[in-house]
């Protein structure tokens, strides 16, 4: 079983930036995929980013040159910084992690992009 844990959400107004954290704990091995979806009210929850134990990144074309994801895994922990937020980035943030072929989801944090 892994836990995810997410921290960092909160509310922040258009063009200023959030920093997201995700500490992962409990069986979690060196082959994995951590990454950060979310989900506006009424809509589907989307990919935002993703970053494999190598180091490759993706990202969803909305976010592409202003949110950067990034990982520590001497802190088995996940990043997310996000730049020139925009009211269409409010959602609630999911941290996700791959691990031995089965999904983990954190509970989830509120980002509210508002002045």
């Amino acid at each position: 079983q892994v836990v995810l844990v997410e921290s960092g959400g909160g509310l922040v107004q258009p063009g200023g930036s959030l920093r997201l954290s995700c500490a992962a704990s409990g069986s979690i091995s060196r082959f994995n995929v951590m990454g950060w979806y979310r989900q506006a009210p009424g809509k589907q929850r989307e990919l935002v980013a993703e970053i494999t134990s190598g180091g490759s990144t993706n990202y969803a074309d909305s976010v592409k040159g202003r949110f950067t994801i990034s990982r520590d895994d001497a802190k088995n922990t996940v990043y997310l910084q996000m730049n020139s937020v925009k009211p269409e980035d409010t959602a609630v943030y999911f941290c996700n992690r791959f691990d031995r072929d089965r999904d983990y989801w954190g509970q989830g944090t509120q980002v509210t992009v508002s002045s």
